[in-house]
Parts: C-alpha cells; structure tokens; sequence
C-alpha cells in the first residue's frame, strides 16, 4: 500500500493520512491540508463512459490508500446512486454556445450537494479505520447553501454533531428557511450578527483555540469542519469537472482531447480549485474564467496578483459569493509556489495588514490559467432576463455572474474555446430576483415561486416545495464575538 499523505499550505504541521486528514479538518499550524504526493495524470479514454459512481470512484481514489478503492466505491453509491440525486446526476444542458454543468440536483438544490453528499460517510469510514471513539462535533460557516447541505448531509449521523453558522442579514430567505426549519436530532443552526467571513474566521479560530481544545480533551470530543477547507470537501468536486467534459465527447460535442474552459462563479474558491486539481490530473482545461459579484477581490486578485481585503463588503443579489476571505485561494498559492514558508509570510501580512501580494513567477503562472471579471447587481438581473429571453435558459442569480462574465471574456478575447458553466444553484433559491429579472415585477420571496413556475413552466425542485409552511425549529441568534464561548459551552454540553 503506498502511503498518500496530507501537508499543511503553512509547512508547519506534521504530515497526515487521509484519513487523519479528513477528521482533522484544518491544519494545526491554520493553513490547509494539500497532498503531499505527485497526483497522477488520469486516462481519459479509460474514463469516457463511466457512470457518476464509477467515475466518482475512479477520481478519488486517487487520494486515497490504494487498498480501499472498493469501500470507496461502497460511499460514492451511497452518495450519489441510491436516490438522493437523479439518475443524470449532473445534466449539462445549453443556454446558446454556453454548454451549462447543473450541479444543483441533490437533496437541497445546490452545488454543495456534490461534496457534503460524501463527506459524511468519507467523515464515518474514516472514524471506523483510525478507531477513534470520541464523538466528532463538526463546525460550518455559511454564506447560504453549504449549511443546509452539510445539514441534510450530517443529519442524524451516528457519531457526530453538527453547529451551522449563518450571517442573518446575508443569505436569501429561501436559503434561511431551508436551514432553520432542519430536522435532525443532532443539528444546530445558529445566526450570527455579522457577515460569513465573520462565522468563517470564528470557525477557523475555533480549530486553533488551546482553550476549546482542552475542553475537547475533558468531554472526549474533537472538532472537524464542513466548510470547504477540509480536503473531504474538494476532492469530491473534481469528478464532475471530469463527468461534464465526458458528457461533451459522448454527446458528440467535442472531441476526447480538446481543450475546454471552465466558468465559474467564486466565494470561497473552493469549486474553482477542484477544477485546477483536475487539469493537473490531465482535463484539457485552457481557461479558468472566475466571476464575481460585486465583493470582487477575486476579481482584483486574478488581474493584479495583489489581495487586498481592505474594502467595503457588500450584501447582494447572489449572496453566497458576499465574501471578503476567499479561504482555498491559499491551496492555490501553495501548488502554484510549493512554497509553505512563502504562503505563511503571505498569511501573515493578510492577517497583519489585510493585504499580500503573491511575487512575479507566481502571478505569471495565475495569468496563464485564469482570467476574472465581476458583475454588480442590476447586471446580474439583466442577465438573466437576457439569457432567458434569448435561449430560454433560466438561470439563478450567481449562475448569471457565471454566465454575464463569460460574455464579457468571449466578446473581449474572441476567444472561441467551448466552454462549460458550472450552474451552482436553482433559480428557485432565489426567487425574488430570477422572477424580478424576467418579469419586471418586485414580488415577495415565496409568490415568486409560483409566479415564476407559472411563467416559465420550470419546475419547483422537489427539496424547495413547500418550504414556506414547514415549522422554524431553529431561533438561536449570537453576536459574531460570541461564537468561540458559545461552541465551548456547545462541547461542554456535548
């Protein structure tokens, strides 16, 4: 069996195992988790007519210890193959010359289903193989759907508890609902006064904090995360760069070997960085073009080098991409330089200063993979409206960053690469505004489902359906300094 082991961006934690280091979570120096080993380039020709399961399996396995791919396969059924996602479990439709991935087929109509589906049982396998017995309590910030998938994805799990923290200003109301009426004996959902960054810094701090982690040792408990800094999160989200490509060859699309571009709207850069996994395991990806809305310092990263979060913060229309602190942009650092100690001087200065600047050799290989632009928010409405009224393609709102963005690249670069939109969320997560942009007419959040049904005749996901009458059971809401207290109180308890 060859060892595959896990280091941390920041160079200062001893190397882990996979399973170690999806348990773990985070660092313990605060910097992320990253294999420490050469990921193999895959054979594409091998991975052409594969099932989401199989390819799923096949993917991973890459990360994983070589005599597990079979259990391995167990988990990817479970996730994917046994109903909670439709038979095509990512569809890729087309909106015009725009090829669009839908990865919001799951349990809650969100592209975080595609990970938060596996990492419970990734979380549970690895629990069984290191023979740990404490009781696992996993923390999440959230910026609107990564709460109620990983909810939905630990709810009820033996072995675990989950704490879910959201900004109460910033999420939709679909998305708040979604989460505050979620069943399970072992699920927590708490607002926060504050913005994500805010939850997410918290969250972050928690892992780190000697004091929490002194409690976790006198009640038999330890921390582990659902948020996109735990390697379980992202390793999952390569496969269906893979499964969309494949779905092109075998639709007749393109040929095996030609080269793609990616869109793909950005918060946490999660998503974004699978797809860079996937083009060193040998994806024929040209472009990455990353969209952001109007909390654009990704934008400003990928054009300038320099991140700059000192900047006013901004509540909008596609609210999960509201972030200051795009926490995977450090993974990206790291495989770009393999540098740890030049990442922890860049970490610090942000910390410091809010500020860092990546050097010249760095910045030259981010021009060549990626390229950003950002929309604000009447012109993510336009897009919408323009999309629809021009293919009949309904999009969401963070979709139509996606999707406004490309038209602007396409235009500016002439660049005539096919490419594939990753579609992060149905249109019915944000009602209001979809129905807003396609109709002209301000509605309230839930007569805008029906009205945007009846006009479209898209239908209502199943998870979405009825979500206005279902009963609140949860009402907790904290100030943001309160956060580390209130999950010491939470072990404790536990």
């Amino acid at each position: 069996m060859s060892e595959k082991m896990y280091l941390s961006t920041r160079g200062n934690q001893e190397p882990l195992d996979f399973y170690q280091a999806i348990l773990q979570g985070i660092g313990s120096d605060g910097g992320l988790l990253v294999p420490a080993f050469q990921i193999e380039k895959k054979d594409l020709k091998a991975l052409q007519n594969l099932n989401y399961v199989d390819m799923a399996t096949e993917i991973i396995s890459t990360f994983i210890p070589d005599d597990v791919k079979e259990d391995i396969r167990g988990l990817c059924q479970k996730a994917y193959g046994d109903g909670l996602f439709p038979s095509e479990v990512v569809p890729v439709e087309k909106a015009g010359d725009v090829y669009i991935a839908e990865l919001f087929q799951g349990p809650t109509a969100a592209f975080k289903d595609m990970a938060l589906s596996l990492l419970p049982h990734f979380m549970t396998f690895s629990l069984k193989q290191k023979g740990e017995e404490r009781e696992v309590m996993i923390l999440a910030a959230t910026s609107g759907d990564t709460g109620k998938a990983a909810l939905e994805g630990f709810k009820d799990v033996e072995g675990t508890c989950i704490k879910v923290f959201y900004p109460i200003d910033g999420v939709s109301p679909v998305q708040k609902q979604q989460m505050v009426t979620q069943t399970g004996q072992n699920v927590d959902v708490i607002g926060i006064k504050g913005n994500f960054d805010d939850a997410q810094t918290a969250v972050k701090k928690a892992f780190n904090s000697q004091e929490l982690k002194e409690l976790c040792n006198q009640h038999h408990v330890f921390l582990s995360s659902a948020n996109s800094i735990n390697i379980g999160r992202l390793i999952p989200q390569i496969v269906y760069y893979f499964y969309s490509y494949m779905t092109l060859v075998n639709k007749k699309e393109i040929q095996l070997g030609e080269t793609v571009n990616f869109t793909i709207p950005s918060g946490n850069f999660g998503n974004c960085l699978a797809g860079y996994i996937a083009k060193n395991m040998g994806l024929p990806i040209g472009k990455f073009i990353i969209a952001s809305n109007k909390n654009n310092i990704l934008t400003d990263f990928f054009n300038t080098g320099q991140y700059d979060a000192n900047r006013e913060f901004y509540k909008t229309n596609a609210p999960a991409m509201d972030i200051l602190v795009s926490s995977n942009l450090e993974r990206l650092v790291y495989m770009l330089c393999q540098d740890a100690s030049k990442v922890q001087t860049y970490m610090n200065q942000l910390n410091e200063t809010g500020v860092y600047e990546v050097d010249a050799n760095i910045f030259a290989k981010v021009k060549e993979n990626f390229t950003a632009g950002w929309l604000n928010e009447e012109q993510v409405l336009e897009t919408i409206g323009a999309c629809y009224k021009e293919t009949g393609y309904l999009l969401d709102t963070h979709t139509a960053v996606g999707y406004g963005v490309y038209k602007e690249y396409q235009k500016q670069s002439q660049d005539q690469t096919k490419t594939i939109l990753l579609s992060t969320a149905s249109p019915y997560k944000f009602p209001g505004s979809v129905y807003q942009a396609v109709s002209g007419e301000k509605m309230d959040e839930y007569d805008a489902v029906d009205l945007l049904n009846e006009k479209t005749k898209v239908p209502v996901p199943t998870p979405l359906k009825g979500i206005k009458d279902r009963e609140i059971l949860h009402k907790k809401v904290i100030d943001k300094e309160a956060i580390i207290d209130f999950i010491g109180e939470q072990i404790k308890e536990f």
